[in-house]
């Protein structure tokens, strides 16, 4: 069987696809997963068996803290929840802020955490519970860009894609409260990777959703993954990106766009269902 994963939101629809089947004995089971380091054709063994559960911090909760969401983590685990993917957990930037909460994927500090959801010890503290209960956490990571009042951008203007014509940084599609950050520049990519190895020794995280994955060079992505996996083995790497080359890169999973584009045209009757069996013999022969 071919070795790839991919992955969609589970508001559309779930499709994951996994390569062969592994003969090592798990060490033990917690909330249905395998609680060792065994990887399958390359992936980590317990996201084979496993489901994913989106986090909203602030809106999950009236407190809409870390603490106040840790008392359903009992409840999450009778559901039958095996991993926690956490939306960005890091301050948010003020600076040509959306609306007036702002978004989550316009980072501060990639180090730090929003303070409104509490301290970097009560995030520490919901891992630990989390992984006592058998759950698998993985965190939303924004590499594209940073938010608009992001620390590089006076310590380390050389960090960031500018206009030819202006020179000011440039935001990326019509997200204003965000600069693109400049991959050509390898000092900008090596912090990248040490913010992200942070999260791994400090707070032992297993993985991350990266965002728009695909506008990052696959360059970057293959020496991260070597030396996020040389910090951490068995942590997950997702994907949010249509793109094969990023299975090349290391990433285990990604998201099927083009199945959710084609679902929605079978359903509305504009193709007929071998669409999407063409699809699929499709993405057997296109992804690696």
């Amino acid at each position: 069987m071919r070795n790839f994963v991919r992955f969609s939101l589970p508001v559309f629809i779930a499709i994951f696809v996994f390569s062969s089947c592994n003969t090592a004995e798990p060490k033990k089971e917690a909330n249905g997963y395998i609680l060792d380091s065994t990887r399958v054709d390359g992936h980590p063994a317990w996201i084979m068996q496993g489901n994913i559960y989106e986090v909203n911090i602030r809106q999950y909760t009236p407190e809409g803290t870390f603490n106040a969401f840790s008392t359903h983590l009992e409840r999450l685990k009778e559901m039958g929840v095996q991993t926690l993917w956490f939306m960005p957990i890091h301050p948010i930037s003020k600076v040509d802020r959306k609306g007036v909460m702002g978004s989550y994927y316009a980072v501060a500090d990639y180090t730090g955490i929003n303070p409104e959801y509490g301290t970097l010890q009560d995030w520490k503290n919901l891992v630990n519970k989390a992984h006592d209960l058998g759950f698998k956490i993985i965190i939303d990571w924004v590499p594209n860009h940073s938010g608009a009042d992001h620390h590089w951008l006076t310590s380390h203007p050389d960090f960031y894609v500018r206009d030819s014509a202006t020179g000011i940084p440039v935001s990326p599609f019509d997200w204003t409260d965000t600069r693109k950050l400049d991959y050509n520049n390898p000092v900008m990519a090596d912090s990248m990777i040490q913010c992200m190895k942070y999260w791994l020794t400090e707070t032992h995280i297993d993985g991350f959703r990266c965002d728009v994955a695909g506008e990052v060079p696959d360059e970057f992505w293959k020496k991260c993954m070597a030396e996020l996996r040389a910090t951490q083995p068995g942590i997950f790497m997702l994907a949010e990106a249509d793109k094969p080359s990023l299975h090349t890169a290391g990433f285990d999973a990604s998201y099927p766009w083009s199945y959710f584009a084609t679902m929605k045209q079978v359903a509305n009757g504009q193709r007929n269902a071998l669409a999407i069996d063409s699809l699929v013999n499709h993405t057997d022969t296109t992804f690696p």
